[in-house]
């Protein structure tokens, strides 16, 4: 079966694209975003269980749309919303990514081998995101959950402010390695608007840090229960000591009220 392919300038061209192995390599590095997101998304349609993107330099979109359950390798920096709206695909990522990253997925893993920018997770309605060390600005920025449907982010360094900002669902599991146990997280405005969903820090913070709208409790043996497969799957990717990570001081915070900004309204 043919690839189709709509914007075809480059594709052509000598050792773009070929086969080997069962799996698809495509080499990014002449290609606008609209010709290798096309070759992309007809690699998955004719049924490629493996794409292999090498020499990727900032092209956005990359997965975005894509609702087929393929296995998607990244060599280089992805731009721009990195899976955004997907649905399935399973997405490695062997250095740093962009802003937007799984930017309203409802399905699939993302894992980044390095940090990842602003608004990682925004909207995000299912799945999983793993970023090996910091993030951005608005990280979780609107996460929600419906039902079964409940995304993960696991972080393992820091967080700039406004983390789980809006957050109406879901989970944020922040896990600032490379610090001391104990020590804090330097980010400000954390759960800002917050009415939903729950954030794991490993590591203190003031209630100066804290959007009005959140609330903080040490976690308990239950808390660490439901943190803990995903800690685990963290360290499978990234390496590390899942018991050491545990082993430590986590809070848990959750929103004071489902509609925060119910007095807003006349209803």
């Amino acid at each position: 079966m043919s690839m189709k392919i709509e914007v075809d300038h480059h594709a052509g061209l000598p050792g773009v694209f070929k086969r080997r192995n069962g799996s698809v390599e495509i080499n990014a590095s002449q290609l606008h975003y609209r010709e290798l997101n096309n070759m992309v998304k007809g690699a998955a349609a004719e049924g490629s269980k493996e794409i292999v993107l090498e020499n990727v330099y900032g092209q956005r979109y990359i997965g975005s749309g894509i609702r087929k359950s393929v296995s998607i390798v990244v060599h280089g920096v992805p731009g721009n919303d990195l899976g955004a709206f997907m649905d399935g695909p399973n997405i490695i990522v062997d250095r740093n990514a962009q802003d937007g990253v799984g930017n309203t997925m409802n399905n699939g893993v993302i894992v980044v081998h390095g940090r990842a920018g602003d608004i990682v997770a925004m909207g995000m309605r299912g799945g999983r995101i793993f970023v090996k060390d910091s993030v951005g600005y608005r990280a979780a920025i609107h996460m929600k959950e419906y039902r079964h449907h409940r995304p993960v982010l696991v972080v393992g360094g820091e967080t700039q402010d406004f983390l789980g900002e809006y957050m109406a669902g879901g989970m944020v599991i922040a896990l600032g390695l490379g610090k001391k146990n104990g020590d804090g997280f330097k980010a400000k405005h954390i759960g800002t608007g917050m009415h939903g969903g729950t954030i794991f820090l490993r590591g203190g913070v003031e209630e100066y840090q804290l959007g009005k709208e959140a609330a903080v409790a040490p976690a308990d043996e239950e808390d660490l229960a439901l943190i803990r497969p995903h800690v685990e799957e963290y360290v499978g990717y990234f390496g590390g000591d899942a018991e050491d990570i545990l082993d430590s001081d986590f809070i848990k915070l959750q929103p004071r009220s489902s509609r925060p900004f119910g007095g807003m309204y006349a209803y």
